[in-house]
């Protein structure tokens, strides 16, 4: 498995892990369709919030928020459309939301979580 990969992973985890302990129930992760990928899927009450998780081992390229250009946010909400065709969560709340994490590979990943981006 690539680093990149590898990297990526960790950061999904961490996300998943540290958005739980805000008291977000996790429902899927890596959900798949021909149009791509969502990272996280997880219920915040009544509200249904997808999260886009963006690693980076350093800022020495970039914040990983840098990487959600509009070409991504409009993708992240066709997926988020196809999700909620194919699963039916019902009438609630939808929320697409950015998490960054950084350090991912040290005790002490930072974690850096804003909501409603798109």
């Amino acid at each position: 498995m690539a680093l990149k990969d590898e990297l990526g992973r960790r950061g999904e985890q961490v996300a998943a892990d540290w958005l739980q302990e805000q008291g977000y129930a996790l429902i899927d992760r890596n959900w798949r369709c021909p149009s791509g990928e969502l990272d996280l899927v997880l219920r915040d009450g009544c509200t249904m919030v997808f999260a886009e998780v963006k690693t980076r081992s350093s800022l020495a390229f970039g914040h990983p928020f840098e990487a959600i250009t509009a070409e991504k946010a409009a993708r992240l909400r066709r997926l988020v459309a196809a999700w909620c065709h194919e699963r039916g969560p019902g009438s609630v709340d939808v929320r697409i939301d950015a998490i960054a994490v950084t350090d991912a590979w040290t005790d002490r990943p930072v974690v850096e979580h804003l909501k409603g981006i798109v």
